[in-house]
Order: structure tokens, then sequence, then C-alpha cells
């Protein structure tokens, strides 16, 4: 079974910086995409960021690029978020979620079948 286990919220001041981790496992085959995911109070969930197993591409919601690089360790089969120039609006629970294929075009809470556990990231101001 795919199992997903995000790690590494918590609290950090305006300006600070996380790294937010996602231990993967189950995929069958090495052609799949892992995602993050933010979701605010009162809020819908939305795409932050992508990277396809396959050949490492990666993708960004608008918000978020120049400030969060996506990358992967595969000897670790982690997926980490690296998260800097944090605003008060990053504000959410981040989740991890994967799908197998690539990523696609739009980072849609659609096109993603295996989520992990939330993490909780608190920036204040």
């Amino acid at each position: 079974d795919v199992q997903l286990q995000a790690s590494g919220g918590g609290l950090v001041q305006a300006g600070g910086s996380l790294r937010l981790s996602c231990r993967v496992s189950g995929f069958t085959f090495d052609d799949y995409a892992i995602a993050w995911f933010r979701q605010a109070p009162g809020k819908e969930r939305e795409g932050v960021s992508c990277i396809s197993s396959s050949d490492g591409s990666t993708d960004y919601a608008e918000i978020v690029k120049g400030r969060f690089t996506i990358s992967s360790d595969n000897a670790k089969n982690t997926v980490y978020l690296q998260m800097n120039s944090l605003k008060p609006e990053d504000t959410a629970v981040y989740y991890c979620a994967g799908e197998y294929g690539p990523c696609t075009d739009e980072i849609s809470t659609d096109d993603y079948e295996y989520w992990g556990q939330g993490t909780q990231v608190t920036v204040s101001s």
C-alpha cells in the first residue's frame, strides 16, 4: 500500500524558514508524482508544489514561487519542501499527496489518491 508521512511543521516568525518532509513508500513502479498542499482555516485545500519521480521535474503555485523549493532524496524515499521567507499567510496545515504518473499542469486535489496526515505550519507576524 502507498503510504505518505509528513513531518516538520512548527511555529516560526515571519521571514523565517522551515523544511517539511514527506516519507514515501509503497509505489510499485518509479513513475509517480508527490505534491504538497495546504489548507488554512476556512479555506479550500490548495496545491503548493509538485515533483515527478521519473525526471525530477517540479512545479510551483505562483504564490510560493521563489520562496519554496521541492526536492527529493531517493535514497531516503523522502520528498522535502524547503520554505523560506515565510509569511503569516503561509499559515496552514500542510499535506503531502501522491499519485501514479507525472505532475500535472495544475496541482489539484482531484488528481491525487494517496494522502499523508497533515503537519501544522504557523507563521507569526
